[in-house]
């Protein structure tokens, strides 16, 4: 009996690393995201860390996300600033179409909440790009989120269930839909980026 229980802290503990790790690089965006106009060159920070974590076993992922994000923030403060602005719009125009009661306000209902969820898939997508290569351009960042995000129906739907579902099932966690809802999604994206799932 007694080997058994010693022979599973081993299997126990590397389980709680999958929630220890993306919940401390979770702890370290919102903080950094405290800035509203900071919060893209948080989650690029973030998945910088996750990244090292995933790759080179790097455990230190809530300072990791603290010393990337200087980096960062240089790179993509005007891509934030856009994204922030387009998001402000799309929350308005949602709130204004739910108070309406026109038949027509479905469709561009419907059609605002498709952008946001495109716009979602993008930015999860990009901070995974941005994480794997911390020294690339914003650019090379952007065409290689949108292959990563759009270039299979099916990846760009699990990262968006994701999103979805780590904010929804992290509720039982205290803080949880803060600490792992943007760090799983993320996660997830850095995953599917990687070439060795490629690799025969």
């Amino acid at each position: 009996m007694q080997a058994t229980l010693s022979s599973g802290w081993p299997t126990l503990l590397r389980r709680l690393e999958f929630v220890a790790y993306p919940a401390a690089a979770g702890a370290a965006f919102a903080v950094m995201s405290l800035g509203v106009v900071t919060w893209l060159p948080a989650l690029a920070a973030m998945g910088h860390a996750l990244q090292r974590w995933r790759a080179e076993g790097d455990s230190h992922c809530f300072t990791n996300a603290f010393s990337a994000f200087p980096q960062y923030w240089r790179a993509l403060w005007r891509h934030c600033l856009a994204s922030t602005a387009a998001g402000i719009v799309l929350t308005a125009n949602i709130i204004y179409l739910l108070g309406r009661s026109e038949p027509w306000t479905f469709v561009l209902l419907a059609a605002q909440v498709g952008i946001a969820a495109v716009l979602v898939i993008h930015h999860v997508a990009l901070a995974a790009e941005a994480g794997r290569s911390p020294h690339g351009a914003v650019r090379t960042w952007s065409r290689g989120a949108l292959a990563l995000g759009f270039g299979s129906a099916a990846r760009g739907t699990a990262l968006l269930g994701a999103v979805i579902s780590a904010a929804l099932l992290s509720l039982v966690v205290p803080l949880g839909p803060l600490l792992l809802g943007p760090s799983i999604p993320v996660l997830l994206a850095l995953s599917f980026a990687d070439p060795r799932r490629h690799t025969p």
